[in-house]
This record gives C-alpha cells, structure tokens and sequence, in this order.
C-alpha cells in the first residue's frame, strides 16, 4: 500500500525556513506519471497548493510562493523535501504531502499522507 509520511520540525520563527520531508513507501517517486506535491492549510482556511516535483525531477512552484519554494528529491531515499523561505506568521498551516497524476488517467489513485502542523512564532 502507498504511504506518505510528512516529517520536519512544528515550530518555525517568522523570516527562517520552514523545512519537510516526505518519506514514500509502497512506490517510488520515479514512477511515470505521478507529480509528489506539498498542499497546505492555514486552520479555518482552504488548500493551497505548493508545488511539486514531477515523477522526472522537474519542479513546479505556484506563481505566488515560486520565489521562496523549492522542492527537492532524494531517489536513493525515496523522499522529496520542500523549503519555503523566509516564513510569515500567517504561513502557519498543516502541511501535506501528495502523489497524484499529471493528469486524470485510469488506475492512477491521489494518495494523501496525514498532514503535519507548522507553526511559525516567535
């Protein structure tokens, strides 16, 4: 079975970076054609997506985060890393990691991992 684990520290100070990890079991994050997305959620708000990194290395960040983002991957770890740089307060949210297709193609199932809260405080 897929599972996505979300790892990192829950406590970042505003202007530092926040740092996660997931970690991908029962698949490989080579496997064509899955994109492995970071998607948070502020509380009492919506999903914002972060980006991704793409089943071939390549990364996508949305418009208005791509200057902090980065995403990364370790394939010897099977694992891909998000860093988002100089972090607000109001950046505070649960984060989660993601495998879904590039498109919607038949057997090709969106997994979620749990989601891990980060607060950014001083």
């Amino acid at each position: 079975q897929v599972q996505l684990q979300e790892s990192g520290p829950g406590l970042v100070k505003p202007s530092q970076t926040v740092s996660l990890t997931c970690t991908v079991s029962g698949d490989s994050i080579t496997t064509v054609y899955y994109y492995w997305s970071w998607i948070r959620q502020p509380p009492g708000k919506g999903l914002e997506w972060i980006g991704y990194i793409s089943y071939n290395g390549s990364p996508s960040y949305s418009p208005s985060l791509k200057s902090r983002a980065s995403i990364s991957r370790d394939t010897s770890k099977n694992q891909f890393t998000l860093h988002l740089s100089s972090v607000t307060p109001e950046e505070t949210a649960v984060y989660y990691c993601v495998r879904e297709p590039d498109v919607p193609r038949t057997w090709y199932v969106e997994v979620w991992g749990q989601g891990t809260l980060v607060t950014v405080s001083s």
